[in-house]
């Protein structure tokens, strides 16, 4: 008994934190964060992309820096992921893995709906998160 109440407590508690940054929140019209040039964290310039995330450079200049900029700065297509609402505690890596798969309805910035990302795996996707991760550690963001 004592593992079922835990696990409804776990369940329970993931909605929550879920519900926390939800789609549902605003839409586009009614955004709450502005993208200015001043406020973003910067990569640094002189930061060489380790070897092992090469590819998810690549794949992540491929298929989503034409919105997210180059190093996820931001565009006038799309917010920048080198960001503190992208960090891992606010956009768990699994949110990324949804939003290319389905793609997501604005609800921080108010440059519209995000399509799904055609052609691109699952494991694709884990490679641009790592790759995403780390720009935002050279950034500071976490």
């Amino acid at each position: 008994m004592h593992y079922l109440n835990r696990f409804i407590i776990i369940v329970i508690v993931g909605f929550i934190l879920l519900a926390g940054c939800s789609e549902a929140q605003t839409d586009s019209t009614h955004s709450t964060h502005e993208v200015t040039n001043d406020a973003l964290p910067v990569v640094p310039k002189n930061v060489q992309t380790p070897k092992e995330l090469e590819s998810g450079e690549g794949l992540f200049n491929n298929n989503c820096a034409r919105c997210h900029g180059p190093q996820g700065s931001g565009t006038t297509q799309g917010p920048p992921l080198v960001h503190k609402i992208y960090e891992p505690s606010h956009h768990a890596d699994f949110a990324f893995q949804r939003a290319a798969a389905q793609g997501v309805r604005a609800h921080h910035w108010k440059f519209g709906n995000m399509p799904k990302v055609e052609g691109i795996a699952q494991e694709e996707v884990v490679e641009v998160i790592r790759y995403v991760r780390w720009l935002q550690q050279q950034a500071g963001i976490f």
